[in-house]
């Protein structure tokens, strides 16, 4: 009986041994992973900023140009073979193109001016706007183009209202100062409204916006709030039909592959454009009344 009952609590205590060491046993044994589709997200645009070099407009270029066949360099030839060399030496692609650009965008500039009647500051403020818009993309560039108007008229309407009287070039430091303040709270809002754009834009297009504060400063001196407003509106005009040209990609490859035609071209019209002495195509309308009488 004795034996019996030892013989029993060995099997119990074996049981009881063996039981959990197979339920652990068990528990390690993973399952066969069931494959789930993966999902690809598609990536987000890219803009092209043809004012860097980067692969995306960079590599065309290149491919254009290497497609192109050449004929001796002189007499028909010597850009299109300087062009090459410069690409040879890493001188960005992009970069001669919009230099290639420039005598087009101001050629336009000057006929909406002389021709068509619109006015703004100068050629050389729109010109550089359109450049800035390339780099940031139009919205950016507009929204920092309205701080940049607003802060320095702002701030040139706070010191005459406060009779301080500064000299030339302390009163322009000032507000240049205050164009930066305003300008830094534009961007440290980017991290907030989460806007990607915002927060990587190019720092030469931010400074050259700032700098251009002293050129809108000093033309809306001895102007009126109504003239000055105007000449603001009709400068952003400008720009945005000069950003049109320098983003047409048509014509981007024109000027590279023909840059002797280009520039010879645009010499030739400015040169006929400033014998235009008629009438804008604004004044016909202003004086409409008078020419029909």
């Amino acid at each position: 009986m004795r034996k019996l009952m030892v013989l029993l609590f060995f099997v119990i205590l074996a049981f009881g041994v063996l039981r959990p060491m197979g339920a652990f046993a068990v528990a390690e044994v993973t399952p066969t992973p069931i494959p789930t589709p993966e999902v690809t997200i598609a990536p987000e645009p890219v803009r092209v900023d043809i004012t860097q070099k980067s692969e995306e407009t960079l590599g065309p270029l290149e491919k254009l140009l290497k497609e192109q066949e050449l004929g001796p360099a002189w007499p028909f030839n010597p850009l299109k073979h300087a062009i090459r060399a410069s690409i040879a030496a890493e001188v960005p692609a992009n970069t001669i193109v919009l230099l290639l650009l420039l005598p087009i965008v101001a050629f336009v500039i000057a006929f909406t001016r002389n021709v068509i009647g619109v006015r703004g500051f100068g050629i050389f403020l729109p010109a550089a706007l359109s450049v800035v818009f390339v780099a940031m993309g139009p919205v950016i560039g507009i929204g920092l183009f309205f701080v940049i108007v607003i802060v320095s008229t702002s701030m040139r309407l706070v010191l005459r209202k406060l009779k301080v009287k500064l000299q030339y070039l302390p009163r322009m430091a000032f507000i240049l100062w205050a164009v930066v303040l305003g300008v830094l709270g534009v961007l440290f809002l980017a991290p907030i409204v989460k806007f990607p754009d915002l927060a990587n834009v190019s720092i030469f297009a931010v400074l050259f916006l700032v700098l251009l504060a002293e050129d809108f400063t000093r033309v809306q001196l001895g102007k009126s709030a109504k003239t000055a407003i105007s000449l603001t509106f009709e400068t952003l005009i400008l720009s945005l039909i000069s950003f049109l040209f320098l983003t047409f990609q048509p014509l981007q490859r024109y000027v590279l592959l023909n840059p002797e035609i280009s520039l010879l071209v645009i010499a030739f019209a400015d040169l006929l454009l400033g014998k235009y002495t008629g009438l804008r195509v604004m004044e016909f309308y202003r004086f409409r009344k008078l020419i029909r009488s």
